[in-house]
């Protein structure tokens, strides 16, 4: 039986500038050298990962770091706390940085709060790449939370200054925002969200109502991608989460049916394509 599905890819969907940057950075290196190591998953994305790691990258973590010499070691998007530079000054490591610009933009904001002996707050994810090196700008001394509720159970001073990490909800920001005003802190809140990220809320919106059916492709990691995800969700129930193209046989599809494919801004525009590949074969 064929299907004969209608199948459209969000064209505004796929890599970010940052990541775009990041990869560019690292196949030139592996071109010319052959392998390149890389602090952490160059992007949350195992698809992409696996495919430059068949190129040569070589992802390592921060104690493989401190064993390393002499080398040359890429620092993706998200950034990386100052202990890492310390790091790789003391055992003769390159840096390759690809920090994203508006990660870096946020980094420096927050140091330069900390310098100020602000109490600073940040919104994101615990454990989260970036949010680790927001946090180093403070000597770790930053409390970060995913939800408002974490904070019930501290004592917190007056006067607080909150910044969020760049791929969270700016809905979620800004109600964080009013709720911590509402409870009568005095607050410097800073919206350091991505505009490449958010203006995608927006987009997606109208892109997935033009769809009997939504297939939003993302790494499981991703944390942008979980919340463009929900968006999607949102302005069309029949949004389906996969992460790689065998799971498509778990959604039941009609006839004639029109498919859209979206993404996260981790999500490499080439899995989309074989996606899609994959569905208009049915």
């Amino acid at each position: 039986m064929s299907y004969n599905l209608q199948v459209t890819i969000d064209r505004d969907s796929g890599f970010c500038f940052g990541v775009v940057y990041a990869i560019d950075m690292a196949e030139e290196i592996l071109e010319e050298d052959g392998y390149l190591y890389c602090l952490g998953d160059i992007v949350h994305n195992d698809e992409e990962v696996e495919r430059l790691k068949l190129l040569g990258l070589r992802i390592i973590n921060h104690d493989d770091l401190k064993n390393l010499q002499n080398e040359k070691v890429l620092i993706r998007a998200h950034g990386e706390a100052p202990e890492t530079y310390r790091t790789a000054l003391e055992n003769n490591i390159t840096l390759i940085d690809a920090s994203c610009p508006v990660v870096l933009k946020l980094q420096n904001r927050i140091k330069n709060s900390y310098d100020d002996n602000e109490k600073i707050l940040i919104f994101g994810k615990h454990g989260h790449a970036e949010v680790v090196g927001l946090q180093g700008q403070t000597n770790n001394e930053a409390i970060v939370f995913q939800d408002i509720a974490e904070l019930d159970a501290l004592e917190l001073p007056q006067q607080i200054t909150l910044y969020s990490q760049t791929t969270k909800s700016t809905d979620k920001f800004y109600q964080i925002k009013d709720e911590l005003i509402s409870r009568g802190y005095e607050l410097k809140a800073n919206d350091t969200i991505c505009r490449q990220v958010s203006n995608r809320y927006s987009d997606l919106e109208k892109f997935v109502q033009n769809f009997d059916k939504i297939i939003f492709v993302s790494g499981k990691k991703s944390s942008n991608g979980k919340v463009l995800y929900e968006v999607c969700k949102k302005y069309n129930p029949h949004t389906f989460f996969i992460s790689q193209v065998d799971e498509l046989t778990e959604i039941v599809f009609s006839p004639n049916e029109k498919i859209g494919i979206c993404g996260a801004t981790s999500t490499p525009m080439w899995l989309m394509e074989k996606v899609k590949a994959a569905l208009e074969a049915y």
